[in-house]
């Protein structure tokens, strides 16, 4: 499996798995230790990964704030920074979608200054806003980069009708969906819409938020938001839990852990270019990058998305798939 691909329309070179940084907002996953979502991104870069992830939602700038002390001691020109831009910040804590176009130019001169950077590699549009025309979008992202500050732009979170209106207006050619082989809906619609027009795509929660590295039993609680998350809750959360274990074996013949397997698995779609991996330690992001060395043969991959295959109520939609 090439770990650098050119991404889509972009001309960006990138490594296949990049460095996410949702973890960094506490409001869903508690504080972390600073110190060790540095060493995890300096570990990142020594194992290849070039592609970082962030977003102004993330902690309200935390994660933009850590990432820019990281950048601050490297070459800017040997990485590729992704920001995303979409909620109106209140003072009270509370927020709203905003992307017009005077919004956004604020947005991005912020997080420009957060970064400690003159430039974003790649700005993205956080979420569909409905209220804001998308020729004003457009044309206001092709004002940033004529003026220098970003080089591609694109969306994130949007259905394929969404992309579809935006791509009307305006060069977006970059899509960052949620993807995981629990959760692989996108395969009906957007994927094979963006295969077909050679759109560079970025999938973030692949392990489906620590779900699918195979550390959890079904018995753990959480004091993260997962602890609301229907996946992490009674029997759905250990019938889950099972099927990931039974993973193991197939892991073994590979030679690798399951989040490498599951990595390597979702990144043999052929619409999907680059996986986001959410690492809060140096080891995490180590083992993860170890995916990039992992071609499966066809009948695993199919049959670690049989094992996968949980219905909403949690059952086995075949209760008789097994990984041999």
């Amino acid at each position: 499996m090439a770990s650098w691909i050119y991404f889509g329309r972009t001309g960006l070179r990138v490594s296949r798995l990049c460095f996410g940084t949702w973890q960094l907002s506490p409001r869903f996953w508690g504080p972390q230790p600073r110190e060790e979502i540095l060493a995890a991104m300096r570990a990142a870069l020594e194992r290849g990964i070039n592609f970082f992830d962030t977003a102004d939602a993330y902690g309200d700038g935390l994660a933009e704030t850590v990432l820019g002390e990281f950048l601050a001691g490297i070459p800017r020109e040997s990485v590729v920074i992704t920001g995303k831009v979409f909620n109106h910040f209140n003072p009270d804590g509370s927020r709203y979608p905003d992307l017009s176009p005077a919004h956004v130019i604020e947005r991005c001169e912020a997080t420009l200054r957060r970064l400690k950077t003159d430039y974003l590699d790649l700005y993205l549009t956080h979420f569909y806003d409905p209220l804001t025309p998308p020729d004003a979008v457009a044309e206001v992202m092709e004002q940033l980069k004529e003026q220098g500050k970003i080089r591609c732009y694109g969306v994130s979170n949007h259905t394929v009708e969404q992309f579809r209106l935006m791509r009307a207006f305006g060069a977006f050619d970059v899509v960052e969906p949620p993807y995981s082989l629990l959760d692989p809906a996108i395969e009906r619609d957007l994927l094979p819409y963006c295969l077909s027009e050679n759109i560079a795509v970025m999938v973030y929660s692949p392990l489906h938020k620590g779900l699918l590295t195979g550390k959890y039993r079904g018995t753990e609680t959480f004091e993260d938001f997962r602890r609301f998350h229907p996946d992490f809750q009674g029997e759905r959360f250990q019938t889950i839990c099972a099927a990931v274990r039974s993973l193991q074996p197939l892991a073994a013949r590979y030679g690798v852990t399951i989040p490498q397997l599951i990595l390597a698995a979702t990144l043999q779609h052929p619409a999907i270019h680059v996986a986001i991996v959410g690492a809060k330690r140096a080891d995490q992001i180590r083992d993860a990058a170890g995916a990039l060395d992992v071609t499966l043969e066809r009948a695993d991959v199919f049959a670690i998305r049989a094992a996968l295959a949980v219905s909403e109520g949690g059952k086995l939609k075949d209760a008789q798939a097994k990984v041999k």
